[in-house]
């Protein structure tokens, strides 16, 4: 009796500990948990991302001096054509200073009309002089040649001989002059056409502008596409650079990924691909842009299909993405679940080999996809662990599964 009462208290002792300890076993219907067996099969690390389709190429339409919109000659979403009229502005000061600039030009091609003119003038007042100063050096010469024959003869005298001499070399000299003054004439005369031609087409460059500037108060389409975002009223004033519309080229479409973590930033990069289901059927994206800045912890990614295209997609249709960060390869897999939650991938309740209860091992996990977990140690192929949440039973140390 004495020794059959320590026992009974020496049980007792234990019982109370053990059930107190927090490591206490409970009782779970296996109808209320999920019991993942673990595998080793192909593995890749993937993430879900939110994919909003964009189209490919977008033409942003913005007011170059601004203006007051006087007439809509489209609607937004309407197809147009390249060079289609969109809107029309009107700007006073743009249409006054146009009208000045062809005043300007006008008037400098008028006056370079007028120096056209007199150096024409000019030049021929010159070459009239030149006519008649080599009309006196050829009648000097022919004086001092016929005196040169007689002063030889001794017909005449030396003073009459030296006045013909005088003559002839005054007049070539002043020959020689006019020339030189009609060569430089015509020198000069090409300069002044040259800086006139320069001095008329600068201005005419400055019409071009203006002119330019005046049809831009015209918006049309760039290029061919679907306008979207149209901005404005008539009345309304816009200022220089306002954003008035967009127009979406229709040559295709990307998917823009706008809420990806900062935490993987530096793990995703340009030719990543990612895949996504559409209407029962997979298509591919590969990354071609990724978007550095982050805002709200959060940075974008631009993707282009690969392959096929889904037909009937829409611009801002959302797309489940699932982007692939590692390459295929085999590992050791236990699928995702609420334990998680509770756990941190930190430890699991394994099942035992009879089936009949579950207790606690301590794992390792590394990456992720979608689905599974890739398990480093703790776990082996064929074993079988709870998956569902652990809130209930956080703190226990063993399950006795019960049907």
């Amino acid at each position: 009796m004495t020794i059959g009462g320590i026992l009974a208290l020496v049980l007792l002792i234990f019982s109370a500990f053990y059930f107190t300890r927090g490591g206490s076993k409970l009782n779970v219907d296996l109808d209320r948990i999920t019991i993942s067996e673990i595998k080793k099969d192909k593995f890749q690390e993937t993430i879900p991302e939110n994919g909003t389709v964009m189209p490919l190429h977008t033409i942003y339409l913005n007011t170059t001096d601004g203006g007051r919109v006087a007439d809509i000659y489209v609607q937004d979403g309407d197809t147009l054509k390249k060079g289609q009229p969109i809107l029309k502005l009107i700007n006073t000061d743009v249409e006054m200073s146009m009208a000045n600039t062809a005043t300007t030009v006008s008037t400098t091609l008028a006056n370079i009309q007028l120096d056209q003119i007199n150096a024409q003038t000019a030049t021929v007042s010159k070459l009239n002089t030149e006519a008649d100063v080599e009309q006196l050096y050829l009648e000097a010469k022919r004086v001092y040649d016929v005196d040169t024959a007689l002063y030889a003869r001794h017909v005449i005298g030396r003073q009459e001989y030296t006045t013909a001499l005088n003559n002839y070399n005054v007049y070539g000299r002043k020959l020689e002059l006019q020339r030189v003054i009609l060569h430089q004439d015509t020198v000069d005369r090409a300069q002044q056409a040259q800086q006139d031609k320069e001095s008329y087409e600068r201005a005419k460059a400055t019409l071009q502008v203006m002119e330019q500037k005046v049809d831009q108060l015209t918006i049309r389409a760039l290029v061919d596409g679907q306008l979207t975002s149209l901005d404005a009223e008539i009345g309304q004033t816009k200022t220089a650079g306002y954003p008035l519309a967009q127009i979406d080229e229709l040559d295709g479409f990307k998917v823009r990924l706008t809420d990806v973590d900062e935490h993987y930033l530096n793990r995703v990069f340009v030719g990543q691909t990612g895949t996504f289901e559409y209407n029962l059927d997979t298509f591919t994206l590969k990354i071609t842009q990724v978007f550095t800045a982050v805002a709200n912890a959060r940075f974008q990614v631009d993707m282009k299909f690969l392959g096929k295209v889904p037909q009937g997609l829409h611009k801002g249709q959302t797309l489940q993405v699932t982007l692939a960060l590692s390459d295929e390869r085999t590992a050791v897999l236990v699928p995702k679940g609420g334990f998680y939650q509770q756990t941190g991938g930190n430890w699991i309740f394994k099942v035992s080999e009879d089936g009949k209860t579950a207790y606690r091992v301590d794992i390792q996990l590394g990456q992720q996809n979608i689905d599974y977990y890739e398990v480093l140690s703790g776990l082996k192929p064929g074993d079988k662990v709870v998956t569902s949440s652990y809130e209930n039973y956080n703190n226990m140390q063993e399950l006795v599964l019960k049907k």
